[in-house]
């Protein structure tokens, strides 16, 4: 067998040129502003959209990864310069000299600052979140270049907001049936797979771990491991699938379970039962061939339902094993499943559909405490930058010593107005809503955005558990 070709191999540690992380048309954008500008101004914002308020997450991981220290090299720009003169036929729409200034009067790092809302922190649609602006002013271009990457910000902010949601969703129905105190493991990630790529898998896996501590998406863990600084931010627990079920025949299901049972003898473990007829599996397997050795096992059994209709798949193995194994009436006066037994529902999970779940219980009179949910696709991957409408805008620009307002105001959208001015977050009364700078200094009110990246430089590094503690409401 030949040894693979040379040019196979991805040096892993030099595969980014940052001058080629933004789209090909903002190449041509130093030509394009007016006369005399020296500065450009943007915000980002959530304009609106499925949640009412945003949990703003992510910008430090896409500082660290891509935009501190010196991201700019000579071989950067004359890489750049060959490819886009491929890419457009032409060497004259490429600012060559605009790049050489960055090595020589920055050593390699972009001059920008950024100001950001603490990540964690939850902020009403419409307000501003970040704001960009160049520091040299013979590049004031750099601003807007930087939108591209910025704004894959949407992405881990999405997630977080919607886990958030999923979150007071499910301690809702805590409060109100059983245990709020068992809530940090109650949605549990099982995205990798249905992630488009690795890192976006690590990205939004760390963005719902801002909500919640269980988790199958270890690359999870080490973003947040690796650009938030914490050790370990989830957990998980043995666990069944299909084909290490169905591997052993329809006819030897009891003998597969039981197998489980032996493999893991202590602590939680969790057997998916839906390979045939799962409330067979529920009723004969585990409620009366099994029930013995589950009873006697030193942890808990967690049956995994994977097939039906939610709602009432989850009421009737609730029932079944109910049967089977006991339950008793806690205070608030909602059945809890022998403390040996629970249940998670890993299948067709969003925010929809847990509200249906949890409906369905406690009109049947089962506390939350009996389940946990499990999701993929409906936790990381349908969603997109539209879902919270998610906008990267100039709002301002300086020219001759003069700053302006700049704003986009289509008559065929009223609701892509954008803001103008230079912009402040700021809080009255315990309430977000965005100003000018300049009014927020006539009022003396704090500016909420802080200056988090300057000259290349990160200026603050957050940790998880301070963006989890500001998360939770």
């Amino acid at each position: 067998m030949n040894a693979p070709a040379n040019n196979s191999r991805i040096d892993r540690n030099n595969d980014v040129n940052t001058i080629e992380l933004s789209d090909s048309y903002k190449v041509t954008h130093w030509k394009q502003y007016p006369p005399g500008t020296t500065k450009v101004f943007s915000f980002f914002e959530s304009r609106g959209g499925m949640f009412p308020d945003v949990t703003f997450y992510g910008l430090q991981y896409y500082l660290k990864r891509y935009l501190s220290g010196r991201i700019v090299t000579p071989e950067n720009v004359d890489e750049a310069a060959e490819d886009f003169e491929t890419h457009f036929g032409t060497s004259e729409l490429y600012n060559r000299a605009g790049w050489n200034r960055i090595l020589a009067a920055h050593g390699g790092r972009l001059p920008i600052l950024i100001k950001a809302v603490p990540e964690g922190t939850n902020v009403p649609t419409g307000n501003v979140l970040m704001t960009v602006e160049n520091t040299d002013p013979e590049l004031p271009w750099v601003t807007n270049y930087a939108e591209t990457l910025l704004s894959m910000i949407w992405y881990p902010s999405t997630v977080a907001t919607q886990s958030r949601y999923m979150r007071n969703r499910v301690l809702k129905y805590l409060e109100e049936t059983g245990d709020p105190s068992l809530i940090d493991f109650k949605v549990h990630d099982f995205g990798f797979r249905g992630s488009t790529s690795v890192e976006s898998a690590g990205i939004g896996a760390s963005a719902h771990l801002v909500s919640f501590k269980g988790t199958d998406t270890f690359q999870g863990l080490r973003v947040a491991k690796k650009y938030y600084g914490e050790p370990m931010a989830g957990f998980s627990i043995p666990a069944a699938e299909h084909s290490t079920i169905t591997s052993w025949g329809k006819e030897n299901e009891a003998e597969a379970y039981a197998n489980m049972l032996k493999a893991f003898p202590t602590g939680l473990v969790a057997v998916v039962s839906d390979s045939y007829d799962v409330f067979h599996a529920c009723r004969e397997i585990w409620g009366k061939k099994l029930k013995e050795a589950v009873l006697a096992r030193d942890g808990v059994l967690v049956v995994r339902p994977d097939s039906g209709y939610p709602p009432d798949v989850v009421v009737r193995v609730l029932q079944i094993l109910g049967e089977a194994f006991g339950c008793e009436e806690n205070k608030k006066g909602y059945k809890v499943l022998n403390p040996k037994v629970r249940v998670i529902q890993g299948d067709g999970i969003n925010y929809e559909m847990l509200d249906k779940i949890l409906v369905a219980m406690k009109i049947n009179g089962w506390s939350a405490d009996n389940i946990a949910f499990g999701s993929g696709g409906g936790l990381l991957q349908k969603m997109d930058r539209d879902t919270q409408k998610f906008a990267f805008k100039c709002s301002a620009t300086e020219a001759d010593g003069t700053w302006r307002d700049v704003m986009k105001d289509p008559v065929t959208d009223p609701g892509k107005r954008s803001k103008a001015g230079r912009l402040a977050l700021v809080r009255e009364k315990g309430m977000y809503r965005t100003v000018r700078e300049e009014e927020a200094d006539r009022l003396g009110l704090k500016n909420e955005l802080v200056s988090v990246f300057a000259y290349g430089e990160l200026l603050v590094d957050q940790s998880f558990a301070e963006i989890r503690a500001r998360a939770k409401w």
